[in-house]
């Protein structure tokens, strides 16, 4: 392998096991901050083909340094720098909902086309936009998706009459793949949204539910609203317990609390994004995807 992978310190556990997946060199990139608030980004030695790996969760605070970052590998040599942002943010809001509004999967897409030849990523939060290659012209853009490894590592930790649920319409293709996966039943619930945090969800196929142990997928979980609402349809159907997994979790200890509180336990996830919950090593499917797109 030819590559050689850079991170900063935040990503620095998982960005290390991908390269020791991809056999490639790893470096540590050096981030300092100036009393003023600007950043001083300085890459290692590279490769003609760099990766560079950076979950993309509080992207307010890290698209500069990751432009730097990249704009630094170039001129240190690498022909071809390759983005791997596990977790993609800036994805959801595709078009102006209200005149004036900034489309910011737009301007995130062309930027990050503008300073990489590559991306991967796992499980976009996409909602109209039909293909990830669609927000990133003229680039090789790779998605990723974290169904088979989440069904791998649910695979010893559920009993067998156990029911897989999505939360909302935007769950199904991860819970069916994953039920599909284990050969579990899987029911799909539907989501009114009332305000930022507070969702209505209509569950069809309850009446299964009764006695059983049940886990929600979906793709991520930051409020967690959802996934309340969810859970309160489920024991009110007389689920016997309900956990959750999902691919990515921005939610934060008070919110997990929430969860907790309403007797959603545990709640996993996989290590796109760095935290508590993140438990699902993802490098194995990562790295699999960056061989097969010939990226690195």
């Amino acid at each position: 392998m030819t590559a050689t992978l850079h991170s900063f310190s935040g990503d620095e556990p998982e960005a290390r096991r991908l390269a020791n997946l991809l056999g490639c060199n790893f470096r540590l990139i050096e981030l300092r901050q100036f009393p003023d608030g600007e950043s001083l980004v300085r890459v290692g030695e590279t490769a003609t083909k760099a990766l560079l790996y950076c979950s993309l969760n509080d992207p307010n605070a890290k698209i500069v340094q990751l432009l730097f970052a990249a704009s630094a590998l170039r001129d240190c040599g690498a022909r071809q720098v390759v983005l791997v942002a596990p977790y993609l943010g800036y994805m959801r809001q595709d078009r102006a909902f209200v005149p004036g509004e900034a489309v910011s999967q737009r301007v995130i897409g062309s930027l990050i086309s503008s300073a990489f030849n590559g991306l991967v990523t796992v499980d976009p939060h996409l909602h109209r936009t039909p293909r990830l290659e669609d927000a990133f012209p003229g680039m090789v853009a790779v998605n990723v998706s974290a169904a088979a490894t989440i069904a791998e590592a649910l695979a010893s930790r559920i009993e067998p009459d156990c029911v897989l649920v999505g939360p909302d319409e935007e769950s199904l293709p991860w819970v069916m793949a994953v039920a599909a996966s284990l050969g579990l039943e899987a029911i799909v619930a539907r989501k009114v949204r009332r305000g930022e945090r507070e969702v209505d969800i209509e569950l069809p196929g309850a009446t299964n539910i009764a006695g059983k142990p049940v886990i929600l997928i979906d793709d991520l979980v930051s409020s967690g609203a959802t996934l309340i609402a969810c859970a309160g349809q489920l024991r009110a159907a007389g689920a016997s317990s309900i956990g959750a997994v999902v691919t990515h979790c921005l939610a934060n200890r008070a919110d997990l609390d929430a969860l907790a509180a309403c007797g959603i336990a545990p709640v996993l996830a996989t290590d796109t994004v760095p935290g508590s919950a993140a438990c699902i090593p993802m490098a194995a499917a990562l790295a699999a995807a960056i061989c097969d797109s010939g990226l690195a």
